[in-house]
């Protein structure tokens, strides 16, 4: 039965490390914190969710996009690991576009990330794939890869001005609804 694990807060060591390699993915240990992260992504309404975000410095992310209050336009997909990921390719253009994380919860950031994005990794039951993601799912992907390498999300910003708090996004978010 999958546990929900807690969520690594910026500051523990785990966030800024580099996440090791899976080697065996079949290891019912893997299979578990397979389970466990996707619980855990879905029961704290999260779209995404990397095992170092739970105390585990593997190289395992979980994409569970769906539509919710802090991301209304998300594309809708079954959550799905990817093992070991690897960016093969990044499209030449960026966008800014608003980012929260579980692991600093409150504060929301417009990050400059690219539009598409060539991936290979092995899912869960180790067949190796290759997919290209777009506009969100893009995003998405960038955000939880960098996890693996020991970033997050503020790393990124060009200006401290992009940084709000949830609160204030929420505000910003529902005036745009209206206009």
């Amino acid at each position: 039965m999958p546990q929900r694990l807690d969520i690594s807060q910026l500051g523990s060591p785990v966030i800024r490390s580099i996440a090791q390699k899976v080697n065996d993915i079949h290891a019912p240990e893997i299979q578990t914190l397979i389970d466990d992260m996707i619980l855990t992504c879905s029961d704290t309404k999260g779209v995404g969710i990397a095992a170092s975000q739970v105390g585990h410095s593997l190289s395992i992310l979980i994409m569970a996009s769906t539509p919710n209050k802090r991301y209304p336009h998300a594309p809708q997909m079954q959550p799905t690991a990817l093992i070991n990921p690897q960016i093969i390719s990044v499209s030449k253009q960026r966008v800014k576009d608003w980012e929260g994380c579980l692991s600093l919860p409150g504060i929301r950031a417009r990050v400059p990330r690219h539009t598409q994005i060539e991936v290979s990794y092995f899912d869960r039951e180790g067949k190796q794939k290759h997919t290209i993601f777009k506009d969100f799912l893009a995003r998405l992907f960038q955000h939880e890869y960098d996890h693996l390498i020991g970033t997050v999300f503020l790393d990124r910003i060009e200006s401290s001005q992009d940084i709000v708090m949830e609160k204030e996004y929420q505000r910003l978010m529902s005036e745009k609804e209206t206009l």
